[in-house]
């Protein structure tokens, strides 16, 4: 259950505990009898009458002044809060706190007993008011997040309101069910507990492979494999960041010899043969070290460059079935990530279709450029292809060659650039969690693919200044979600994707496909999608573009009545880009904020600025070339808004009929003036 849900599913069963009656309920505070119809009684989880509930969160600096999460990477600050406006905690209690190792309802059920992971509980004092009376400091950053090869050591939070050291009616806990209440990562771009071991073979013609996988195999169960496909003019030996990093965390890793040269196509066929030849001679490779421990139902296809549209493209020829495998199954094939990808043959052919996608993008890269006179050097065409779930990781000033460790030039141009070290350090940040979610179902590492670079991601990686992650991340959006607008159905901005009025006050908003129509970033007022390159010419990826100025403006979403009921959903997302060199975005070279308000059927709002949260959306890569002025092309990235915090500090916003999303620009809302494309707002149902 995700953070900032469990409080509003469970209150009515916390105050039946207590013996408070529903109207009793609907007078605790203004606004609550709102609230109640939408939420029904649950059957508790553990010992009888706890109050299941989010604790542990951070603050804020402005509205709405703490936000709760569910992961924080080992040396951080944790807290929690309380408003005592929304919950019924009587004002000068002093109950004591305890952070404790992580235990099932059925666990807790058998054994009550508190035994805080410090040794000692903390006391706190609750105070009349919301949450910055109420905001508590549990954890320094002591806690451990070594999990070994796992990712993600798990906590509960309990206030234990009685003090019997029991966890017993009327406590409140973050965690009392069969999940944690938070989890606390070790970096992820620091080495695993295995020590690894490399061998190099070749079983003929583009069959060379460099193998790497846990000394102690033979302990370890059956391991998921990820293939490496290296580019045109690289090598396969060049990617030993990638294999030890991933082998030293429990998985098996081979790099092969891929045949480039020809095109993606054929780099296409070497990556299904190696994988093919892995799979069918796994008793004797490595002196049959990997017998009976590679799961041949979990392989990641990870390729770079040629070799990055080539895993694309054979993963089509799986869906297609004009390839048939013989070792493995369509379903086998996990993750396709693509780093640095080219588009030579285009969206019929290079399409990652229903397979979960992840790419990679450098922006510095000098070879597959990203510049709009070349869509076959447009790595984003691929991402926007993808039909599942899919996500991006953009950095700032990495070259074609920082991908890979085989020394020589980084092949990049631009300010600020990255050294290998510190792109590998990033990379190995990012590919820990990617290949531990989709191979490994680890839950917690979607957090990873999400959070704003600004305010989440894993020590050991660089502090420049120069380093910018812009991350994208879109969920299947079966598992239902409700796409407010993604501007692929209307043919024209005034009605959303999902049917309802889409209202706006910027004269300059333009709908269209997400394409620079010429052949370079130079600025104009013809092209209105200038800088943008997520679609090639056969491609329909669409979204709108504008700008505003001193005098702020507004985009306004109506909600279709299905989709007013927003408990379901704890998020509200949605992906947008500074547009380059644009007057309105060269004013303000900087994080570009706004803010978003909830607006409900009786007419109640609630306003945040997203940017209280730590992020906002970057400013482009401040490289020349590809036509005149500076500032490279437009990078997407993703934010997601809690919507529970709407709620904080006893606003009566009726959650179960929204009616309209805003989103509010210029001063006091946010930057003063901006250049913005925008697209993909949904409400996610996790």
């Amino acid at each position: 259950m995700e953070k900032g849900l469990r409080l509003f599913q469970y209150l009515r069963l916390a105050f039946a505990f207590m013996g408070l009656s529903g109207v009793a309920f609907a007078q605790l505070t203004p606004g609550s009898a709102q609230l109640a119809p939408t939420l029904a009684p649950l059957a508790t989880a553990g010992p009888a009458g706890v109050v299941p509930i989010d604790l542990a969160g951070r603050s804020l600096q402005e509205f709405p002044w703490f936000t709760y999460e569910a992961a924080w990477f080992q040396g951080s600050q944790i807290e929690i809060a309380f408003d005592t406006q929304v919950l019924p905690v009587p004002s000068g209690a002093v109950p004591n706190v305890y952070i404790v190792a992580h235990k099932s309802a059925a666990q807790w059920a058998n054994d009550p007993t508190l035994v805080d992971v410090s040794g000692t509980p903390r006391a706190i004092q609750i105070e009349a008011g919301g949450v910055r009376e109420n905001r508590f400091v549990i954890d320094t950053g002591l806690l451990s997040g070594d999990a070994g090869a796992g990712l993600g050591v798990a906590y509960d939070v309990i206030v234990d309101f009685d003090l019997n050291g029991l966890l017993s009616a009327g406590d409140f806990a973050d965690g009392t069910l069969d999940e944690a209440g938070f989890f606390v990562l070790a970096p992820t771009a620091a080495v695993g507990p295995f020590a690894v071991t490399e061998v190099l073979y070749t079983g003929g013609s583009f069959l060379g492979q460099d193998l790497y996988y846990p000394t102690n195999i033979a302990a370890l169960g059956n391991l998921p494999l990820v293939v490496v496909s290296h580019g045109n003019g690289h090598n396969y030996t060049w990617y030993d960041h990638i294999g030890r990093h991933l082998a030293s965390y429990g998985m098996i890793v081979m790099s092969h010899q891929n045949n480039t040269v020809p095109g993606p196509d054929s780099a296409a066929t070497t990556t299904i043969t190696n994988t093919e030849y892995l799979l069918a001679n796994v008793a004797t490779i490595a002196g049959g070290a990997l017998a009976g421990h590679l799961d041949a139902t979990r392989i990641a296809w990870l390729g770079h460059s040629r070799g990055a549209e080539g895993v694309v493209i054979a993963y089509d020829r799986l869906f297609d079935g004009t390839y048939a495998p013989v070792n493995f199954t369509k379903s086998s094939i996990k993750l396709v990530s693509s780093i640095a990808p080219t588009d030579f043959l285009g969206p019929n052919v290079s399409n990652p279709h229903d397979v979960p996608f992840s790419l990679w993008t450098g922006g510095a890269d000098d070879d597959v450029s990203g510049c709009p006179g070349c869509d076959q050097c447009q790595t984003f065409h691929l991402h926007d292809r993808a039909t599942r779930t899919r996500q991006s990781i953009s950095i700032h000033g990495v070259g074609h060659g920082a991908f890979h460790d085989g020394g020589g030039s980084t092949v990049a141009a631009g300010p600020c650039q990255l050294t290998r070290t510190d792109t590998h350090a990033i990379m190995k940040a990012y590919l820990l969690p990617l290949m531990k979610h989709y191979l490994e179902g680890n839950v917690i590492a979607r957090e990873c693919l999400w959070r704003q670079w600004e305010e989440f991601h894993s020590p050991g990686t660089s502090e420049s200044l120069c380093v910018n992650v812009d991350l994208m991340y879109r969920e299947d959006p079966a598992i239902g979600n409700f796409i407010v607008d993604d501007f692929q159905v209307a043919d024209g901005p005034g009605i959303s994707s999902s049917g309802a009025a889409m209202v706006w006050n910027m004269p300059s908003l333009v709908e269209g496909r997400f394409d620079d129509a010429n052949g370079d970033f130079s600025f104009n007022t013809v092209d209105p999608m200038n800088g943008i390159t997520l679609g090639g010419p056969a491609d329909n990826t669409r979204g709108i573009v504008f700008e505003w100025g001193t005098s702020g403006g507004y985009l306004s979403f109506d909600l279709v009545p299905a989709a007013q009921d927003l408990n379901p959903f704890p998020f509200i997302s949605f992906r947008a880009a500074q547009l380059t060199r644009a007057p309105n975005t060269l004013a303000e070279l900087y994080d570009l904020t706004f803010s978003i308000r909830l607006a409900d059927g009786d007419g109640t709002e609630s306003t945040i600025h997203f940017g209280t949260y730590g992020g906002g959306i970057e400013e482009p890569y401040l490289r020349s070339g590809c036509g005149t002025g500076i500032g490279w092309g437009a990078d997407f990235e993703t934010v997601r808004v809690p919507v529970r915090d709407f709620l904080r500090e006893g606003v009566p916003l009726n959650l179960a009929q929204i009616t309209r999303i805003d989103f509010l620009f210029g001063e006091p809302y946010g930057s003063s003036v901006g250049r913005l494309a925008f697209d993909d707002l949904t409400l996610c149902v996790r």
